[in-house]
């Protein structure tokens, strides 16, 4: 079975450039929150629709001689940042979301720059980039394993330019045909994502979860320690807060590769995938458990659990959460359980599991009595 179709790739390096063009990068991220900031009050001001906000990028070019030096397809994609935070808040009450509706705010801490199919030019060797607006970035050096020279120019859709704790980055955003031969592994699997095992599978498997945060988090406080002791506005301080971002990058790093290594081990050796419809951002709310919810990242692993079973064509299934616990995977009877109790024991046909073992089981049960009542691209092993 082969999963392909034309998506974006994202590609990053490293900038190696010198202070001046680091510099000249910063100013053309202070534009790209000008102009998004400006976009943003003409819609609160006079209820501007998309048309408006690109239209309205040339009119701050010329009254702000600053503001022109930046490329006019990269202030269209600023009005576009604007216009996307006020679509989503439109969105948002259509569909009556509960609670905050996401009104669009002003951005103070922008960190990225994107340049589209103008204002810069891949050099012949893949290795350099130059960018020809009048920000004055100039070339820099591109730090990576892949040459960009293997991908056409035209197939490169867009460019942007990125500021975190450790240095600049390039991310090349290449549309591709990826294509992925999914070998059937004639096994079904429901996982049940949790705090002790990151996730435990229907045929009794459990990931141990990695706890990132918490096991840098001695660090964290120290580094946090020494940032609140420097005085404000000093050198020393913007070093030891430099620190405490790097630290906690290294952090966001390890949960993410985590994540994406671990969906697609899980993507690549079943034919169809079940999980729980959990609302993590409201059980993060549970300021007992926040941290630890927070720390396991299962958010990211069920992003790329979708990503990767899109390629491989293999169907994943969101269920209701509802006594997936307190149900008996064998009989059916419901069996009240606390949290802290880890060990399902049925008192009707006295099975004996794990609780996260049963409640995969309970998860892979709910998914199946669906299927005869959804679609699905993939053909299903027995």
């Amino acid at each position: 079975m082969k999963g392909k179709g034309a998506r974006m790739l994202i590609y990053e390096y490293k900038l190696d450039g010198n202070k001046a063009q680091y510099a000249a990068i910063d100013e053309a991220i202070r534009i790209v929150q000008f102009i998004r900031n400006k976009c943003l009050r003409l819609w609160m001001d006079d209820h501007a629709n998309k048309n408006d906000l690109q239209c309205y990028c040339a009119v701050l070019a010329k009254a702000f001689p600053f503001a022109s030096s930046l490329n006019s397809q990269a202030r269209q994609a600023s009005a576009d940042r604007a216009w996307f935070a006020i679509q989503r808040f439109y969105d948002n009450c259509k569909a009556k979301k509960p609670g905050k509706k996401g009104y669009p705010r002003f951005q103070h801490d922008n960190r990225s720059v994107e340049y589209k199919g103008t204002g810069w030019k891949l050099e012949p060797d893949g290795r350099h980039i130059t960018f020809t607006d009048g920000c004055g970035i100039g070339r820099l050096r591109l730090v990576g394993t892949r040459d960009m020279k293997t991908f056409p120019v035209k197939q490169i859709k867009r460019v942007r330019l990125i500021r975190r704790a450790d240095g600049y980055y390039a991310q090349f955003a290449v549309q591709a045909e990826r294509k992925i031969e999914h070998v059937p592994a004639g096994k079904r699997v429901g996982i049940d994502v949790g705090l002790k095992a990151f996730y435990t599978d229907s045929e009794g498997q459990a990931v141990e979860n990695p706890r990132h945060y918490r096991k840098a988090e001695k660090r964290l406080k120290r580094l946090q320690r020494r940032l609140s002791k420097k005085q404000k506005k000093s050198a020393n301080r913007k070093k030891a807060r430099q620190a405490v971002a790097k630290a906690h990058l290294k952090v966001q790093r390890q949960r993410e590769d985590f994540a994406r290594k671990q969906a697609n081990a899980l993507v690549s050796s079943h034919d169809l995938i079940a999980f729980e419809d959990l609302q993590i951002h409201n059980m993060g709310r549970n300021r007992h458990l926040a941290k630890s919810i927070h720390d396991a990242g299962w958010g990211r692993f069920l992003l790329w659990v979708n990503y990767y079973a899109a390629l491989h064509h293999v169907p994943v299934i969101a269920v209701s959460p509802h006594y997936t616990s307190q149900k008996c995977s064998a009989c059916g009877t419901l069996v009240k359980k606390t949290l802290s109790m880890r060990t399902h024991v049925c008192t009707g046909c006295g099975v004996v599991l794990d609780r996260d073992h049963n409640a995969a089981l309970n998860i892979l049960q709910k998914a199946l009595s669906t299927i005869g009542h959804m679609g699905t691209d993939a053909p299903l092993s027995a």
